[in-house]
């Protein structure tokens, strides 16, 4: 990275409109994820192989973790929170490719993916309970705390862009350091410590997705109702 980390590169333009390096290579990601699973969920069977097992079963997990956070049926979940974690943490690893800037390493990247965490849980809170409904959490549980409950918003949507953007960006100039000073061999550790840091921080972010949908969308239902939801 030889440029300030707040700067976009500038790869293209359609038209009058420039796309950026992490554009680009966000359009790319998005391509090889949607086309992966095209190619390994279209022959799926009643006795699964080994890559539909696998499948499966991460799929289970995914729906435990929704289910532990949220305390709600996962089915309704899934397809966000699953897509969110599959595409953080494709992109922080893309930073193991020669010559790839991580997406997630640029602070419009991390911006869109909080504002669409946001727009996610506000979308979800007013399914469930209703423009009337939603809008009451913020007078909740007073409404001298509406002006509080809106800052609390707009405060972890930014913790979201944060995190995010400091740990991807420093291991990218932590990596880029040791190979401009040691050569090929010496980073090797600290891509092995990129690998574990982006996929702490993707299943972190999808966490705190999780956390921010749950609160919009409780309602004060008992948990085992809630579970037993279509």
């Amino acid at each position: 990275m030889n440029h300030s980390p707040l700067e976009s590169t500038v790869l293209f333009h359609i038209g009058p409109l420039p796309v950026s390096t992490a554009v680009a290579v966000s359009w790319l990601l998005l391509l090889l994820l949607s086309g992966g699973s095209l190619l390994l969920t279209r022959h799926l069977a009643l006795r699964p192989t080994r890559i539909q097992s696998l499948l499966e079963l991460l799929v289970e997990a995914l729906d435990g973790q929704i289910r532990d956070t949220m305390q709600s049926n996962p089915e309704r979940y899934r397809g966000f929170v699953g897509s969110l974690f599959l595409f953080i943490l494709a992109a922080n690893w893309s930073s193991l490719l020669p010559g790839i800037e991580p997406p997630t390493a640029v602070l419009e990247t991390d911006t869109a993916l909080a504002l669409i965490v946001l727009l996610a849980s506000t979308g979800y809170g007013i399914a469930t309970r209703g423009w009337a409904g939603y809008l009451r959490t913020f007078a909740e549980p007073s409404w001298v705390m509406i002006p509080l409950n809106i800052v609390e918003q707009l405060t972890r949507t930014f913790s979201l862009i944060v995190r995010l953007f400091g740990n991807i960006m420093s291991g990218v100039f932590v990596v880029g350091i040791a190979l401009s000073l040691a050569g090929l061999l010496v980073p090797i550790p600290f891509m092995a410590l990129d690998i574990l840091t982006g996929a702490i921080q993707a299943y972190i972010f999808s966490v705190l997705a999780m956390v921010f949908i749950g609160a919009a969308v409780a309602d004060g239902t008992p948990v085992d109702s809630r579970l037993t939801k279509g």
